[in-house]
């Protein structure tokens, strides 16, 4: 059995896969083995999967307590296998947040929050941003401490897919990419590692700053707009997992973190052009 912590969740793994160990205990380093934190313990398991299938497709079954909410995966895949298991225990089980579909990295004590859909580049962005001297928070969850305002850290690693691997790698050679797992049901996928800055600051809250909605397009040159507040409240709204299930607490969560924020439209082409606009974000008001 291995116990490490991910922000405020402590998650206590039971696995007979070796490699499996020892990719946690490379990504996370020193919350391998941490206290478990009584607020939420997630006690999983990755096992292997029937028999029958063991000699000619070998399989990894992901189980919560007693659920197992996803088909089995390759063997070759339970490191991004757990990696989802745990996004889905987040996802059920953390209503005590506003739970963002977005990034957030922290500057200077202020966070940035990047909502956006699937394929807009957000972890990419993420990732580029992560190597550039901005603390990671999260790259899946933007968590919204609904009674305080403040983000809370959970940093883990960034799943880069496809062409954002080669992408990264091209941006800073130096950064600490495991292995790519091919033909996963997102194409091919690496981990970007957690840097040990954001591991052992990973209770530090952090109150928003600015909100911006990003959208990688190729080819595009750079466009940084302000959006009015009204369409950021609908579009941070809809991007967030359980904003209908807290009801009226999710509803003040968002209006008040869209009134204390600058809010922007993203539009790029390319890493270097968005991340020297995004340095150039007005530093919020006192």
């Amino acid at each position: 059995m291995l116990t490490y912590r991910v922000g405020p969740f402590s998650v206590r793994l039971r696995t007979p896969l070796h490699d499996l160990i020892q990719l946690v205990r490379w990504c996370y380093g020193t919350n391998v083995d941490a206290e478990p934190r009584d607020l939420a313990l997630f006690n999983v398991a990755v096992e292997k999967g029937s028999l029958s299938r063991r000699l000619f497709a070998p399989q990894a079954v992901f189980r919560t307590d007693s659920e197992t909410p996803f088909q089995p995966f390759p063997r070759d895949h339970a490191f991004a296998l757990l990696e989802w298991g745990l996004n889905w225990c987040i996802a059920t089980r953390a209503h005590q947040y506003l739970m963002l579909h977005s990034a957030a990295l922290e500057r200077d004590g202020h966070a940035l929050i990047l909502p956006a859909i699937p394929g807009s580049g957000k972890s990419t962005l993420a990732a580029a941003l992560a190597l550039s001297g901005w603390r990671l928070l999260s790259d899946e969850f933007g968590l919204l401490d609904w009674k305080t305002g403040l983000l809370q850290p959970v940093p883990r690693a960034i799943p880069l897919k496809n062409d954002s691997i080669e992408i990264i790698r091209r941006f800073s050679p130096q950064a600490d990419l495991g292995p790519v797992f091919p033909r996963t049901r997102k194409g091919d996928v690496a981990h970007l590692r957690p840097d040990k800055q954001a591991l052992s600051r990973d209770m530090e809250t952090v109150r928003p700053a600015w909100i911006v909605f990003p959208r990688y397009r190729a080819g595009s040159s750079v466009r940084l707009t302000p959006l009015p507040r009204h369409l950021a409240f609908v579009r941070l709204s809809q991007n967030a997992f359980n904003y209908r299930l807290i009801g009226v607490a999710g509803f003040a969560a968002v209006e008040h973190v869209v009134d204390t924020c600058s809010c922007w439209s993203a539009e790029y082409g390319g890493l270097d052009s968005i991340l020297s606009a995004l340095d150039r974000l007005p530093s919020p008001a006192p």
